[in-house]
């Protein structure tokens, strides 16, 4: 049963990038968030433009074929599998939501290239030993995998927590692996902090934004990969992009497991 009458992340995400798996109750929910903090739709596209260019570099520059997407979301346009399969058709994907909405329509519309796969888990990241023993089920262990955190870390409410869960997940992929992870951070616009307060008391799943130096720590013991820990529209821009955006409250990077 789909509850229309709260607010739900993953399909107010979709409405901010324009996706059509969204009720009223998220649209007004969205549309009250850009009224406080006019930027959460640039915010939301960022944060898709860099998970792209992120998979790009670890496909084109790590040799990545094998990747655990967690929090997926509802799917939009480009999503993991397609991105890394355009440059590898052999590109193997494993979704990894705890929403069995968002499942269902990974399993109906993300599908895989014919030469490589996906699969679909439907798992906690707050449980990452059951997440990685079944995502052993389905990638090759032995091989480097690219872990996506794309925006999900800030639904776990204790820092010292969601940087034990990176530590675990990590700590379970062989050598070679890489992270990508982006989260909002609060600092320098406190209209995001203001509209993401109100949010967090509208009975959605709340999400809790980090300070800069508490995304860098996700990275820990990660060779990082250059330009660093930044904002992330600038976070090796395209030359098609819009001007990378001063101050950005949504920082990324890219770390490799030695």
């Amino acid at each position: 049963m789909i509850d229309t009458t709260v607010p739900h992340s993953a399909r107010i995400w979709n409405y901010w990038l324009g996706g059509r798996d969204n009720y009223q109750v998220d649209r007004t929910a969205g549309e009250h968030y850009r009224e406080i903090f006019p930027d959460v739709v640039h915010v939301a596209r960022a944060s898709r433009e860099f998970l792209g260019r992120s998979i790009r570099c670890l496909v084109g520059d790590a040799g990545i074929t094998q990747f655990v997407d967690i929090g997926t979301g509802l799917p939009t346009e480009e999503n993991t599998h397609q991105i890394a399969q355009r440059i590898a058709p052999r590109a193997r994907i494993v979704y990894v939501d705890n929403d069995p909405l968002v499942i269902a329509h990974a399993r109906a519309l993300l599908t895989s290239g014919p030469q490589g796969a996906t699969h679909y888990l439907h798992a906690d990241l707050r449980e990452p030993d059951r997440v990685l023993a079944a995502v052993a089920g389905c990638l090759d262990l032995s091989r480097p995998v690219g872990l996506i955190l794309c925006g999900v870390l800030g639904h776990v409410d204790d820092y010292r927590e969601a940087r034990a869960i990176v530590r675990t997940l990590m700590d379970g992929l062989p050598p070679g692996s890489h992270l990508s992870a982006n989260d909002g951070a609060h600092g320098s616009s406190p209209a995001f902090a203001e509209a993401q307060d109100h949010y967090n008391r509208s009975g959605a799943v709340p999400y809790h934004l980090r300070s800069r130096e508490e995304v860098a720590g996700f990275f820990d013991g990660l060779d990082i990969v250059a330009p660093g820990i930044v904002s992330c529209p600038r976070w090796r821009p395209e030359p098609f992009d819009e001007e990378p955006a001063d101050g950005l409250d949504l920082v990324g990077g890219v770390g490799r497991k030695p």
